[in-house]
């Protein structure tokens, strides 16, 4: 608690007289960012590769599993705007100590969850302490780091965290669960105290007084939980059953409420004048769609290789690995490469590469070997650094600096919602072992034609000269 306490401060006291001298601690504020960023990362992935050997012990079918992986999700994508609130109020260092010292003890409940009950309550609360944790990550480099140029390379720095836990995650996911499948959740312990003790070596945040947009928050929770219940449990229950229709009728009227809140309230958590401007809206459809089919993908073709090939946990990890490593590889040269080919000719590209990859996977059979859909995977491990990187940076080029926080806490909450939804409806489609194999195809059909909807809307994008 020590490292949350030190992190409350008047701006006036700090920030002010530390911006003129440079800032002391910035390294120990980047490497605990840095394992921040690792960990939500991994935890998002690495359970994919484990999830049929939980199964096995925790039980709930592929409606059970479905909510190990949307419960984490669900809730990351739901509080990532109101923790950026949340950091500007009480100062971003005491937030990121306050999410991270939530996630790790939520952590070490996934650890010992004895039923799937626990296993599903224990990774709401990760996705919790995973959305107070990221955006207070972000805004410790831009607070420790005040020389745009020294920022550029720290925010470099910061990124790689999240494209090593990617790249690894199916592989280490795959060999601790060959021992214990809990042990992907006590890995983040080490790390998690690691950056805690950091954390304490940083110098104090600044805060100041911002408002929460409260019914605008309650409402898009109750939106998001209510669409992925119904999408969940419809391939249980069937989609006529009255919870699933009670929870889609919840979610239409919170969102309703939403939408009367954002056009009318005094601080809305998303400004209605955000989409007018086209880029803004355009990069919010690419997030979601990105994520259908790069978060989708995994949970799919995890279960497939398992429960249908019969491979092991670590051969389905080491079968995702080219995939992961592409991205990770080229993730440092994409903004070269949309500074020669452009941001709007790269993002096309890498979505119609996905589109391309996914379609093919949809389509083989259960004979083809597993090196060729190692291989197919690569071209939607491409969407990876041609669609994420450049999208993020046309987007924040095309809005004034004062919207640039919220328009990328959107554009954030719109990646995780694309992703969540996507394991809901996909899981759905995969629950019943009689219509396992059409459920995969029409899954990766899906994913296809959002990728192709989104790679045609793309080419309507304006280039930004920033």
């Amino acid at each position: 608690m020590d490292a949350l306490e030190k992190q409350t401060t008047n701006p006036e006291n700090s920030f002010s007289e530390t911006s003129k001298h440079g800032k002391k601690g910035s390294l120990p504020t980047l490497i605990a960012s840095l394992l921040g960023l690792f960990v939500i990362t991994l935890d998002a992935v690495i359970v994919n590769v484990a999830l049929p050997t939980m199964g096995l012990e925790l039980g709930g079918g592929v409606t059970g599993l479905q909510w190990i992986v949307d419960g984490y999700t669900l809730m990351f994508a739901a509080l990532l705007l109101f923790s950026g609130a949340l950091s500007d109020r009480i100062g971003a260092g005491r937030t990121f100590g306050l999410g991270l010292l939530v996630f790790v003890l939520a952590s070490i409940a996934c650890g010992l969850a004895p039923n799937l009950n626990a296993m599903v309550i224990a990774r709401f609360v990760q996705g919790t302490g995973a959305a107070i944790m990221m955006p207070s990550s972000m805004a410790l480099i831009g607070q420790a780091y005040p020389d745009p140029s020294k920022r550029a390379g720290a925010v470099a720095i910061w990124a790689m965290g999240g494209a090593i836990a990617s790249s690894s995650a199916p592989v280490l996911g795959g060999l601790l669960s060959q021992i214990d499948w809990r042990l992907i959740f006590y890995i983040n312990i080490p790390v998690g105290a690691g950056a805690l003790f950091l954390l304490t070596r940083t110098e104090p945040s600044p805060n100041r007084k911002v408002p929460f947009d409260w019914i605008g928050q309650v409402t898009a929770v109750l939106a998001m939980g209510g669409i992925t219940f119904g999408a969940i449990e419809a391939g249980a229950q069937g989609i006529t059953s009255p919870p699933v229709l009670g929870a889609f009728g919840i979610a239409v009227v919170a969102l309703v409420i939403f939408v009367l809140a954002q056009l009318r309230g005094a601080h809305p958590m998303v400004p209605p004048n955000l989409f007018k401007i086209r880029n803004a809206l355009i990069a919010n459809i690419a997030g979601f769609a990105f994520m259908v089919g790069y978060f989708g993908l995994p949970f799919v073709m995890s279960l497939y290789l398992q429960q249908i090939r019969g491979l092991s946990s670590l051969a389905t990890g080491m079968a995702f690995l080219p995939m992961m490593l592409i991205g990770a590889i080229l993730t440092p040269f994409s903004a070269r490469l949309a500074k020669r080919l452009g941001a709007r000719t790269l993002i096309t590209t890498g979505l119609a590469l996905m589109t391309v990859g996914l379609a093919i996977l949809a389509f083989l059979s259960t004979t083809t070997p597993i090196w060729v859909l190692s291989a197919l995977m690569i071209l939607v491990g491409l969407a990876g650094p041609f669609v994420s990187p450049p999208m993020t940076a046309v987007l924040l080029n095309s809005v004034s600096e004062d919207q640039a926080g919220t328009a990328s806490g959107i554009f954030n909450t719109s990646r995780q919602i694309g992703g969540a939804l996507a394991v809901a409806v996909f899981g759905a489609l995969l629950a019943k072992p009689e219509t396992f194999m059409q459920g995969v195809r029409i899954s990766l059909l899906l994913a296809a034609g959002v990728a192709f909807f989104t790679a045609i809307t793309s080419l309507k994008l304006e280039e930004t000269p920033r």
